[in-house]
């Protein structure tokens, strides 16, 4: 087997350069769509309405239980179908087209939104009730209480799984291939297509994920560690 490492990082990389730019790109916009969604989520589930928590279990369940891949392939594909159908039965004809980058980034914020609604909701579960109690003495309504006494720490207290689920994310970048989302391994993908150098570029793809992720695992654990250590400051 003769490998040419050098002719392929030097064709390569500089389309990987553009590849890590749509990672990183839809990664930040889809992974605040998350942050927005699980806190949403997060506070119907904490609610006293009845309905609405039966309501937002069945569609977290639902997304959780359904893999991310055909999620993408339902925004990308299914949902333009339908919409276009609707208004059809309306008299309206429409043409709806959802580009692959924004299914892309519609399917991380409400995927990852829903577990991560899961980690908000545990966490203001477990702040201290005299918490609340203190701010109802004080005057304050119940919704004030929630965003100004529970919710901040309880975000500050998921902020480690948080990272956690970055790092998971920007790995799952490259299932975006499937829709033609012009990432990294898609950009692998074609590059050994034409040059036959399928094991220089899959190689050189990985190592590049392993770039964007192992730092941010570290920067993770430790924050993970000085929030912890502040928390027995405090304590």
């Amino acid at each position: 087997m003769n490998l040419h490492w050098a002719k392929a990082f030097q064709q390569l990389l500089p389309s990987l350069g553009k590849g890590i730019g749509v990672v990183l790109y839809v990664t930040a916009l889809g992974f605040l769509g998350a942050l927005a969604m699980a806190l949403l989520l997060a506070i119907g589930r904490v609610s006293k309405s009845k309905i609405l928590n039966r309501i937002l279990v069945l569609f977290i369940e639902f997304i959780r239980g359904t893999p991310l891949l055909v999620q993408f392939f339902y925004i990308y594909y299914v949902i333009p179908m339908l919409i276009d159908g609707i208004a059809g039965a309306f008299g309206a004809e429409t043409h709806v087209q959802i580009s692959a980058t924004l299914s892309g980034i519609i399917g991380f914020a409400i995927n990852y939104g829903c577990y991560m609604s899961e980690v908000i909701r545990s966490a203001i579960l477990s702040i201290d009730p005299g918490q609340r109690e203190a701010g109802l003495a004080l005057g304050f309504s119940e919704s004030q209480v929630l965003f100004k006494f529970i919710i901040p720490p309880a975000i500050r207290n998921s902020v480690p799984v948080f990272g956690n689920y970055l790092v998971m994310m920007i790995k799952d970048t490259s299932l975006l291939a499937m829709i033609s989302v012009q990432e990294l391994l898609l950009r692998a993908k074609t590059f050994a297509s034409q040059t036959f150098l399928t094991v220089e570029a899959y190689t050189i793809v990985a190592i590049v994920y392993l770039i964007l992720s192992v730092p941010l695992s570290r920067l993770t654990v430790a924050l993970e560690r000085h929030l912890k250590r502040s928390r027995m400051k405090r304590s």
